[in-house]
């Protein structure tokens, strides 16, 4: 008997973008077929909080996480703890961002970038909700920022897209935050990033798309979706050099462990 594919999880998305305005339901049909159970979609501007929470309450296997991107940290209003304590009660918010540091476009607003993020650290901590972290050209900054706040007091972590050097890597892991999988393993200049995630234990990797970008091979260049999680979870499977279907097993415990969240509205 077929009891068809493994259950997987796309922990970053982003459904609410005009990538998908015309095809969202086939996509999370598609996604199903393919065996995602649940998506995260990351809300990158509390202006959009509201179009984001719509979608989550629309189908059962979305969630959504809210934050400021760094992209947008000196043009969007600064939220205060308060406000993002706050907006977490909504029964499918499960992350507080995506924040962080991004240097690679936006590095003359670094100090906006910096203060935004101490917000959501806090609203992390205060709310037991998992800090949903994006990190580039920045792994300095990023590693200080992150220690410094944890020995402040404790919160849970996942490194996004997680594309930056061993070092960052490292010191995340010895903090006991997850680092995310995404459609960059497959591509063929990602060796010494497929050489990271082969030295970081499997119960602390997740998996995403970020889609609608990052399409993993074989559909790079293509807009991304959340069925295509699977295709980067083959890799990965690969990488740790375990069987596909006790990858996605793995993976999925270790999302049901960092989004409880998640876990009890599936379960009530």
């Amino acid at each position: 008997m077929d009891d068809g594919p493994p259950v997987l999880v796309d922990s970053h998305c982003h459904l609410d973008f005009p990538d998908f305005a015309n095809d969202r339901c086939g996509v999370i049909a598609r996604a199903t077929a393919a065996g995602v159970g649940r998506m995260v979609s990351i809300c990158t501007s509390l202006s959009q909080f509201d179009a984001v929470a719509k979608i989550a309450e629309e189908y059962d296997s979305v969630f959504f996480a809210a934050g400021t991107h760094p992209h947008k940290a000196s043009s969007d209003i600064l939220p205060s703890v308060d406000d993002l304590i706050a907006r977490s009660e909504h029964p499918k918010m499960v992350g507080i961002g995506e924040t962080g540091l991004d240097y690679h476009y936006t590095q003359e607003t670094a100090e906006s970038q910096k203060r935004s993020l101490e917000v959501h650290i806090e609203a992390a901590r205060q709310s037991g909700l998992p800090l949903i972290i994006h990190s580039r050209d920045a792994d300095r900054d990023m590693a200080e920022i992150l220690t410094s706040e944890y020995s402040n007091g404790t919160f849970d972590c996942v490194m996004h897209c997680f594309s930056s050097g061993p070092e960052l890597a490292r010191q995340a892991l010895e903090l006991g935050f997850y680092l995310s999988m995404s459609g960059i393993v497959s591509f063929r200049s990602s060796e010494n990033l497929r050489m990271i995630f082969a030295a970081t234990p499997i119960d602390r990797v997740l998996i995403e798309t970020d889609a609608p970008y990052l399409a993993p091979v074989p559909h790079r260049g293509k807009r991304n979706e959340p069925a295509f999680v699977a295709d980067t979870a083959k890799v990965g499977a690969e990488i740790f050099g375990i069987p596909y279907v006790e990858f996605a097993q793995r993976t999925t415990a270790n999302f049901d462990r960092l989004f409880c969240k998640a876990v009890a509205r599936a379960n009530p």
